[in-house]
């Protein structure tokens, strides 16, 4: 079980999910040749790919099952290595894949926090996540859908001043209520 409150991360997810669709709402044709640059761009991906598996590393360093105490020094020089090489030989879409990686570990920790909560409003979180693992599982699979998904959604100024409205609305709604009925 996560020491974490599902107010604090609901407030923290609700924020960090709105700003930046704030600014794409300011300001679309920059956020969206941000955006369009994401796929590809090596630095964004080894970044994200070291982050991830750090982050893996730790759920498997912490892991109490015995099953796996003999195995988890092998295990975790194992997955850095996976992680590190990557990086190294798996660099077409690594930012999509370590975004991936970052997604499906996301969903984990909003899934621990959320599931002894009291109030109903923690399915937001539940569901939000659950959606975060079908994308992070697909986009895994096949990066290019990232990049496709990018170009439909930056197609144009006003659709893309649309869907950042759309999704910083949520973003908002998850925060108030991480401030509000998730307390």
């Amino acid at each position: 079980m996560s020491s974490l409150k599902l107010s604090v991360l609901a407030t923290l997810l609700g924020a960090a999910y709105a700003l930046p669709n704030i600014y794409g709402l300011a300001n679309p044709a920059k956020f969206g040749a941000l955006l369009k640059k994401f796929p590809r761009s090596l630095p964004a991906g080894v970044a994200l790919m070291l982050l991830g598996t750090a982050w893996f590393l730790y759920y498997v360093n912490v892991e109490r099952n015995s099953d796996f105490a003999r195995m988890k020094p092998y295990m975790m020089i194992g997955f850095t290595g996976v992680g590190i090489g990557c990086c190294i030989y798996l660099q077409d879409f690594l930012s999509v894949r370590g975004l991936s990686v970052l997604m499906l570990l996301l969903a984990k920790l909003m899934l621990d926090t959320e599931r002894w909560h009291d109030s109903q409003w923690r399915l937001v979180i539940a569901v939000w996540a659950y959606a975060m693992i079908a994308l992070g599982a697909w986009f895994t699979v096949s990066p290019w859908r990232c990049r496709d998904w990018i170009a439909w959604n930056t197609a144009n100024d006003q659709r893309l001043k649309k869907m950042s409205a759309l999704r910083a609305a949520f973003g908002v709604l998850v925060a108030v209520l991480g401030v509000t009925a998730l307390r």
